[in-house]
């Protein structure tokens, strides 16, 4: 049977002690196959129902609520059957096991959604903000997603197809109408039109940048002397324990990297290794590491509990970076410690104190060195895309040498504009590529 119009079934919440769980299923045969293990059945599509769930030998699996929808009033655009059921490792794997069964076979990761694309329920654009949406640690990583599956940048590399479609019919009347009454078009005015279409391109490709940095996070880097603080300071930041924190300098012997927000920006968080010199192999290892971030950090949180220990953390991080270092005195809450004057932000991972500064003093930094964060325009959040427009400004270009310079006759020279065409209905997923879906459903997760 063509994988691609049985039916599949699979768990769609993350596994693991919950309070509920959702199984779906797709597929011509999705109704029958639900019906044959679930009583009663819902009288009405997208309407909700208490039901239970049986296995083969009629033996009670779960209660909960059953919603059925019909071809192609769904997600997939296939008949589909969505169980909500107790959460927790067994009842949905029981409910899964049942319907496949009775027929349905385990789903591939992103199946679901890679459906919906070749149902026409999505593009391909779409769908890859679908698995953004899953993937988002952030605010600003959500409000680029949601954009996206609203079809904000679609419709931008639309626009620019229906751009490159122009300047290949200017282009066909001038090759096959040179002799019309109103004359051959001006060869000047089909370059022009191509250079505007590359123009909208470079725009396009300039927001790359941006995408990275919300997808990402800008690299913020802690760093300073052994025992003063900085994994503390990681985890009061995350909000969670993260980093292993104990009295014992060196603990921290590799870089940990995890992604928050300050002040609304995306930012990776990195706690390195304590910064001094030292004999111990792997230690030194680690330290390495550290100045190596250093070197391609955004901003760097300079950390010390005292004012020599932040005056030589300083030092040494004005030697191994360029990025703008905010000073941060850590273990403000400890009796003793004065107030300072020096700018460095007083903070307490302890109490909480001074954290909401330090997160404002990221985001200030970050928008010194990266200007404002735009998320309002469509930006390009993957290589595929960065790739694609890429090689589409390369055929219009090839088109503007070629026609200009007539080093092949025009209608070979109309043939980038084509390319260009195709690059971009490609991008789009207007073109059914078999590969390239492969690529992008593949790190969906299973049930998406």
């Amino acid at each position: 049977m063509d994988r691609h119009s049985d039916t599949i079934v699979a768990i769609a919440t993350a596994p693991g002690r919950a309070a509920l769980a959702i199984v779906r299923m797709s597929g011509p045969r999705a109704h029958e196959i639900a019906r044959s293990r679930m009583r009663p059945w819902p009288e009405t599509a997208r309407a909700s129902r208490l039901a239970r769930v049986t296995d083969e030998s009629g033996a009670p699996v779960d209660e909960g609520l059953a919603t059925w929808f019909e071809a192609p009033a769904s997600f997939t655009g296939e008949d589909m059957v969505e169980f909500t059921c107790h959460g927790g490792p067994i009842a949905p794997a029981m409910i899964a096991a049942a319907f496949a069964g009775a027929g349905a076979r385990p789903a591939e990761p992103g199946e679901f959604t890679r459906r919906a694309v070749l149902n026409g329920k999505l593009d391909l654009l779409q769908a890859e903000a679908v698995g953004d949406l899953a993937d988002a640690a952030t605010r600003p990583a959500l409000k680029v997603a949601l954009a996206q599956l609203d079809g904000g940048l679609s419709r931008r590399v639309a626009a620019l197809r229906e751009r490159v479609i122009e300047v290949e019919a200017l282009a066909a009347y001038d090759i096959d109408f040179p002799e019309e009454d109103d004359g051959p078009i001006a060869p000047e005015r089909i370059v022009s039109a191509a250079r505007a279409v590359m123009a909208q391109l470079d725009a396009l490709q300039a927001t790359a940048p941006v995408g990275e940095l919300v997808r990402e996070g800008a690299s913020v880097v802690i760093a300073g002397a052994p025992n003063v603080g900085k994994s503390s300071l990681f985890n009061a930041l995350l909000g969670r324990r993260r980093a292993i924190v104990t009295d014992i300098p060196g603990t921290t012997r590799d870089a940990l990297e995890a992604v928050t927000e300050a002040d609304g920006w995306p930012v990776r968080l990195v706690d390195t290794a304590g910064l001094r010199d030292t004999t111990d192999t792997v230690e030194r290892l680690g330290i390495e590491v550290s100045r190596e971030y250093l070197e391609r950090a955004d901003a760097v949180l300079a950390c010390g509990d005292s004012d020599e220990s932040l005056r030589l953390v300083s030092d040494a991080i004005a030697r191994l970076s360029e990025a703008p270092v905010i000073r941060v005195r850590t273990k403000s809450d400890l009796p003793g410690r004065t107030p300072l004057n020096d700018g460095a932000v007083p903070v307490s991972a302890e109490t909480g104190e001074g954290l909401r500064a330090l997160s404002v003093a990221i985001a200030k930094a970050l928008e010194s060195s990266r200007g404002q964060l735009q998320l309002d325009a469509p930006l390009i959040t993957r290589e595929r895309h960065r790739s694609a427009l890429t090689a589409a400004r390369s055929e219009l270009a090839g088109f503007v040498d070629a026609w200009t310079t007539a080093k092949v006759p025009p209608v070979v020279a109309a043939v980038h504009l084509r390319e260009a065409t195709r690059i971009l209905e490609e991008l789009i997923g207007s073109v059914d590529v078999e590969d390239v879906l492969d690529r992008v459903f593949s790190s969906f997760c299973v049930g998406k």
